[in-house]
C-alpha cells in the first residue's frame, strides 16, 4: 500500500485504514489502529474483528472500499452492507491454501477463513495479484462471477529499488564484499519456505556467504525451529548471518545489489514481490516454480525457476544456487534481465490506472 497510494491519490481521494504504528506520509487521510483493552489478550482472529467493527464505525462518507487480506475483509463487507458502498478486495492470498496459519491463529484460524469467505461471496470485484491467483481465487470461490475477478499485478518503485556500488552497510554487518553473497529476505513463515532453504544451504557452494533478513515470526516454535536450523548449520559453514529485523530500504538495497544471487523458496506465493525488489536491484533470481512466480522470474533470462516437490526440492534448489554461483558473468547477464524486465514490465504507476479503472467498472456496474 505505501507504494499503491501514492500512485492512487494523483488519480482519485484515497483514505487508508489500517493497523499499526508505522508512519504516514499523509496524516489527515490516513487513520491506524490499536487493539481495543477489552480484546487485547484474546485470540488475533477476534481482535482484529473488534477493529474492522471500529473501522466500519468511521467509514460512512466514502464511494467505495477496498480490502486487503483478511485483516480488513470484513471491515470492508460490513461497509457494504451497513452503506451500501460498493466493496473490492485484492486477493495477496487465500486462508484456505495456508493451513499452517492454523498454528499461528489456533481456533482463530477458521474465524480468518469465514471472515475471507463472507467477504468473497459479497463482493463487487475481486483483483487478483496474478493470472495463477486469479485461476485458484475462482477455483477456491466457484460461487464468484469470473467477470468479477481482474488482474493487478504489483509493482516495484525502480528509483527506490536499484543497482548500487555502496556497500556501507555490509561492512557494518561484517560481510565481506569481495566474496560471493546468497541473499534470503522474507517472513519466518513455512509459507515462505525457510526451513527447506536452510536444508538447501549445507550444500551451497563453501566460498559463499548466506546472509537471512527473516523476521516476523508466525509463531515462538517456529521462530526457535528456525534458529535451531540456523545454529545447525553455522556447524558446517561460515558466514552465516542472520538479520531478524530489518525495515530500511536503504540497507536492502545495498544487500539485494550486493547479492550474487536472491533466493525464494516459497512454497506458496500468489506472486512474490521481494523478487521484483532483487530484480530491480540488477540481482539473479532463483524462485520456486509456484504460486505467481513464474510470470514475474522468466526461467533462464531473469533467474532459475526450481519445481517445488517434497521428495527433491533442497537438492534442486541448493544446484540451482551453486550453478548460479559458479557463473558469475551469468549471474550478471540475469540480474542486466531482470532489472530491464523489472522496470518495464511492473510500473507502480500502470498499477494505480488499472486499479482505478476496476473502481470505475464497479461504480459504473460494469463488473457483475
Amino acid at each position: 500500500m505505501g507504494n499503491l497510494v501514492p500512485r492512487l491519490r494523483r488519480l482519485i481521494d484515497v483514505d487508508v485504514h489500517g493497523f499499526g504504528e508505522r508512519a504516514a506520509d499523509d496524516p489527515a487521510h490516513v487513520h491506524r489502529y490499536q487493539w481495543p483493552a477489552a480484546v487485547a489478550d484474546a485470540n488475533m482472529a477476534l481482535r482484529t474483528l473488534s477493529v474492522n467493527a471500529d473501522m466500519t464505525a468511521r467509514l460512512g462518507d466514502v464511494h467505495l472500499v477496498h480490502s486487503h487480506t483478511w485483516y480488513t475483509n470484513m471491515a470492508g463487507h460490513l461497509t457494504k452492507t451497513m452503506y451500501g458502498v460498493p466493496h473490492v478486495i485484492t486477493a495477496h492470498s487465500l486462508e484456505v491454501r495456508r493451513p499452517w496459519k492454523a498454528e499461528q491463529l489456533d481456533s482463530g484460524y477458521g474465524v480468518s477463513s469465514w471472515i475471507e469467505d463472507t467477504a468473497y461471496r459479497s463482493a463487487d470485484a475481486v483483483i487478483a495479484v496474478s493470472e495463477w491467483m486469479r485461476g485458484d481465487v475462482l477455483e477456491c470461490n466457484p460461487y464468484l462471477d469470473p467477470e468479477r475477478v481482474f488482474v493487478v499485478r504489483n509493482g516495484i518503485d525502480t528509483e527506490e529499488f536499484h543497482p548500487t556500488e555502496e556497500r556501507s552497510a555490509l561492512v557494518r554487518y561484517g560481510i565481506d564484499v569481495d566474496r560471493p553473497l546468497v541473499l534470503f529476505v522474507g517472513r519466518v513463515s513455512r509459507q515462505k519456505g525457510i526451513l527447506p532453504l536452510l536444508a538447501a544451504a549445507h550444500r551451497f557452494n563453501p566460498d559463499a556467504q548466506f546472509v537471512l533478513c527473516a523476521g516476523a515470526p508466525d509463531t515462538p516454535e517456529l521462530a526457535d525451529e528456525v534458529a535451531r536450523a540456523i545454529a545447525e548449520l553455522r556447524t558446517e559453514r561460515d558466514s552465516v548471518l542472520w538479520i531478524p529485523d530489518l525495515h530500511d530500504t536503504a540497507v536492502l538495497r545495498q544487500l539485494y545489489a550486493a547479492a550474487t544471487v536472491f533466493v525464494c523458496p516459497s512454497v506458496y506465493e500468489p506472486m512474490g514481490i521481494v523478487n521484483l525488489e532483487a530484480m530491480a536491484c540488477g540481482t539473479a533470481v532463483v524462485a520456486a516454480k509456484v504460486g505467481g512466480i513464474p510470470e514475474v522470474v522468466v526461467h533462464g533470462e531473469t533467474g532459475v525457476l526450481v519445481p517445488y516437490s517434497d521428495d527433491s526440492y533442497v537438492g534442486e534448489l541448493a544446484e540451482s544456487v551453486n550453478a548460479v554461483l559458479d557463473d558469475p558473468a551469468w549471474a550478471a547477464e540475469l540480474g542486466r534481465a531482470g532489472r530491464k524486465r523489472a522496470g518495464e514490465m511492473f510500473s507502480w504507476t500502470d498499477v494505480a490506472r488499472r486499479t482505478v479503472d476496476v473502481y470505475r467498472r464497479v461504480l459504473n456496474g460494469d463488473a457483475r
